[in-house]
């Protein structure tokens, strides 16, 4: 008896193993199709700039309708930041505001690349990157844009992904020429400190245009976002703990949690934009920084695509007297 099911067991064995296969093959299928949905092209395009990074989106029922949020880098966002004085009550105070963001959704059918989807999106919170947790909460001005929906590891806020753990990303590497790029790699250290924030370390590829890009578990769970890199193997992710810790300050853990409900789209929309305000500088408005701080932006930049404008968008002639003669000059 026990020869025949031993004999029986070495049969079955290759059956088994080529099912278990099979299975693995199409949850990794169903995964990438799903992270696919879920992951967006962000250009920004500011007077004197223009770039390109990536984004996650979520979807809420807010009332009757399917309203979509992009979370994406602060960094991403900046220079489409615009600070004007107002007076109120007799009082100048700043107004801190930002152009609309670009978030673009490409169309693949049958293996070939038909068209693309672009909506107008409008920043309703955001975190500087040198200041703060250098990340941002857009809100898509169309409504039922989105169907799918990230899903955040929000189950223990101080979980740390083992070293080792396999992971996904998917993000606009070198820009919208490579959206939705899909790249693997491990959790390769965690808890690496610049500033007073931490970050996590992997080995996912990522390039300039990573930035706002998802880390996932292999079921797809989000557990990070990509936003600095010292190599194409060797970058830095904002990991869920952090996103967390900056949404439950700032009243947006809806944005993360879907259990808890969304506020009515006008209470979003009052709510201030930034999280954190940028520190002054010196009398041009530039901030220092300090060795550290500068070795740490050389060895680790943001991952964000420059791309090139033409000169007649950043020129700007100006002629000022100097001594009684008029003198001109260009500004880029």
């Amino acid at each position: 008896m026990k020869i025949t099911l031993a004999i029986i067991s070495i049969l079955l064995a290759p059956i088994l193993i080529t099912t278990a296969k099979q299975d693995s093959y199409e949850e990794t299928l169903k995964v990438a199709n799903y992270l696919q949905e879920i992951s967006v092209t962000i250009r920004s395009e500011g007077s004197y700039s223009k770039s390109e990074g990536s984004g996650v989106l979520i979807t809420r029922e807010i009332g009757d309708q399917v309203v979509t949020f992009v979370w994406t880098c602060g960094h991403v966002v900046d220079n489409l930041r615009n600070v004007r004085t107002v007076i109120d009550d007799g009082k100048s105070q700043k107004l801190v505001e930002f152009d609309d963001v670009r978030i673009i959704k490409e169309l693949v059918e049958d293996g070939r690349r038909v068209g693309e989807i672009n909506m107008d999106a409008t920043v309703i919170k955001y975190s500087d990157a040198d200041d703060g947790e250098d990340l941002a909460l857009l809100m898509v001005r169309a409504r039922d844009y989105g169907k799918a929906s990230a899903k955040f590891d929000v189950s223990d806020k101080k979980k740390i992904i083992p070293i080792g753990t396999e992971l996904f990303h998917v993000g606009s590497l070198l820009g919208q020429m490579g959206s939705n790029s899909m790249t693997s790699g491990i959790i390769s250290q965690v808890g690496r400190i610049y500033g007073k924030v931490e970050f996590d370390q992997t080995t996912v590829t990522a390039f300039p245009g990573s930035s706002g890009g998802g880390v996932y578990l292999k079921d797809g769970t989000y557990i990070g976002m990509i936003v600095r890199g010292a190599g194409e193997g060797f970058n830095l992710m904002v990991p869920i703990r952090r996103m967390v810790r900056w949404a439950e300050k700032h009243d947006v853990m809806w944005a993360l949690d879907a259990e808890i409900k969304a506020p009515s789209v006008d209470d979003i929309l009052k709510l201030p934009i930034e999280a954190t305000k940028k520190k002054t500088g010196d009398q041009d408005g530039n901030k220092r920084k300090t060795v550290r701080q500068k070795v740490f932006d050389d060895q680790f930049p943001h991952l964000i695509k420059t791309l090139e404008i033409n000169d007649s968008q950043v020129r700007e002639v100006k002629t000022l007297e100097l001594q009684g003669e008029p003198l001109e000059f260009e500004l880029r």
